[in-house]
């Protein structure tokens, strides 16, 4: 009655189109038993509705909370849902070991689906995050009854992510262990720590060595935590089984991808989207202003994940000549930042725009004119008192997005160059890169490097960022000892309106969203040492530093306001 009474609720305040059916049957805790023995429990969400397709969820999370009111939802629409517990978590036997299992996993569920007798040979797979991982898992050999999936923020590949610029993305690793272990702890128990800020969670991330931060932050050595420490260069063997865009082009199902500007997969997720287009396939792409754990992209996803199962796994149109406030003729939809932006519809992503470099200038100036002849800027990095991340793409939605940078601009630890007023607006879509000239005392550094809205009062807004770790066999410094370090930021739509201001920030770090850079070239899960060091940046005309920018001349298309 309560799960009955909540999709009501849903129904009406997410705007949702009427359920098709009230008459669902819950089965709980279905035991399907895979190829090692090993039983997965699995919830059955059955509508009344004869030839129902089904839509499959495979979750480290749980299927009670939102996925029980999700699997409500779905089935009073006509699907079959089914939600599994992965390997290891929630009364699934075996043990978790992210991505390892999640192909055999899948396709042995696969298997059993196609044995019940309500399956209808069609299916369709829905989840963010872990829980789209797994959809990429088995998509390339789920066969012709794959008819659907809904990927939201999430990615085919996980291993980019993970070692952004080849650095080690620790707040996000670390917190989400922390969150599967917090996932075993009674509810209270929880809550009392969430209460009390997550002190052991916080005094992990400013843990060395970083082999001992599980343990910090959890109580318990998290193997996972410590795979990903030691298998951290790009050709470890570790990461092969547990990447699956090497097969993208195999996937023939019509895709809904949803992600947020701030999302800590966007990079990744648009490299899927670009490689299905590259390999003939239609999907469609939703990026709105949020972040990884945002409620505004679980509407999105619900509604137009919903969409997107009713016309392609179920055979039904949505109602409407607009699913979703979008166009029906385009693929992709985006939200513009900044004042005056709003929703465009675009006939593909990245749109046509002009690369226009802003240059560094002396003084701390920045504009499209060409360098000048200068002295470089000089900050000296410690990593004993590593430059601190604010905002920007994060796991935890609470500490994520734009956030007023001025307190980590007043450190001397942070260059930034800031153009002038503009006259008119810009308008930057697509994206975004960095080429960066310095000199350092030490051969091994991080590169942070920060695009900001600065307001007519002021305030200072990040847009988009970006972290590259430097290394003597990854960047040869010239003769001159001067190293050219290409960035690549997050892509962003953006529009920056007249009156306001372009600023990039240049840092050496961003903690702990990146664990820090040690300085010595030290493991990274036992580098204890640190070495503080002075850099250089360079913005002559022989070391350009710049920020490339996607301007589009006028916009694509109007604003219009969401359905």
């Amino acid at each position: 009655m309560l799960d009955r009474l909540a999709a009501r609720l849903a129904t009406v305040a997410l705007r949702l189109p009427p359920p098709r059916t009230r008459r669902v049957t819950l089965t709980r805790g279905v035991p399907v038993r895979v190829r090692d023995g090993v039983c997965l429990r699995t919830d059955h969400y059955a509508p009344d509705l004869p030839g129902a397709p089904t839509v499959l969820i495979r979750t480290p999370y749980g299927r009670g909370g939102p996925m029980r009111l999700l699997g409500r939802i779905a089935a009073e629409r006509g699907f079959h849902v089914v939600i599994q517990s992965c390997r290891g978590t929630f009364g699934s036997g075996g043990t978790f070991a992210p991505l390892l299992h999640e192909r055999e996993d899948g396709l042995d569920t696969l298997d059993w689906l196609r044995r019940q007798p309500w399956w209808s040979g069609a299916f369709g797979m829905f989840g963010a995050s872990y829980q789209g991982f797994v959809q990429w898992a088995l998509a390339a050999d789920a066969g012709e009854g794959l008819r659907a999936m809904v990927a939201v923020a999430t990615a085919s590949g996980t291993r980019d992510s993970t070692y952004a610029g080849e650095s080690f993305a620790l707040d996000t690793v670390l917190t989400w262990a922390e969150l599967l272990q917090a996932q075993t702890v009674p509810w209270l128990a929880r809550q009392w720590e969430l209460k009390r800020g997550q002190p052991r969670l916080v005094a992990a991330l400013a843990h060395l060595p970083l082999v001992e931060a599980d343990r910090v932050a959890t109580g318990v050595t998290v193997p996972f935590f410590q795979e990903w420490l030691r298998h951290h260069t790009p050709d470890a063997d570790y990461w092969r089984p547990r990447v699956f865009g090497d097969r993208i082009a195999e996937v023939r199902a019509p895709l809904a991808m949803v992600s947020g500007w701030h999302d800590i997969f966007l990079p990744a997720q648009l490299r899927d989207f670009a490689a299905l287009r590259a390999a003939g396939a239609h999907p469609r792409l939703t990026v709105g202003p949020w972040t990884h754990g945002s409620p505004g992209l679980f509407v999105a996803a619900l509604r137009d994940g919903l969409d997107h199962l009713e016309e392609h796994l179920a055979g039904r149109r949505p109602p409407g000549p607009v699913r979703a406030g979008r166009r029906e003729s385009a693929p992709v939809r985006v939200h513009v930042g900044g004042a005056g932006g709003g929703w465009r519809d675009l006939p593909d992503w990245p749109p046509p725009a002009v690369p226009t470099p802003w240059h560094l200038h002396p003084a701390g100036g920045l504009s499209t004119a060409a360098p000048v002849p200068s002295a470089p800027e000089r900050f000296h990095y410690d990593p004993a008192d590593p430059t601190p991340s604010l905002g920007g793409p994060l796991l935890v939605a609470q500490r994520a997005g734009p956030v007023d940078n001025r307190p980590i601009e007043a450190r001397p630890d942070v260059l930034t160059f800031t153009g002038a007023p503009l006259d008119a607006p810009v308008e930057v879509i697509g994206p975004v890169r960095a080429e960066i000239h310095l000199r350092s005392e030490l051969s091994h550094l991080d590169v942070f490097v920060r695009l900001c809205d600065v307001d007519r009062r002021g305030r200072s807004w990040n847009v988009c960022d970006g972290l590259v770790r430097v290394t003597p066999d990854r960047f040869a410094a010239d003769a001159a000892g001067v190293v050219r370090v290409p960035v690549e930021l997050w892509p962003t739509a953006h529009r920056f309106a007249p009156g306001h201001r372009l600023r990039v920030q240049v840092s050496g770090g961003a903690h702990p969203r990146y664990a820090r850079n040690p300085g010595t070239g030290e493991p990274l899960g036992t580098a204890v040492t640190l070495r503080a060091g002075w850099r250089e940046v360079l913005h002559d005309p022989q070391s350009p530093s710049a920020v490339v920018l996607p301007i589009v001349p006028q916009p694509i298309q109007l604003p219009h306001s969401r359905k």
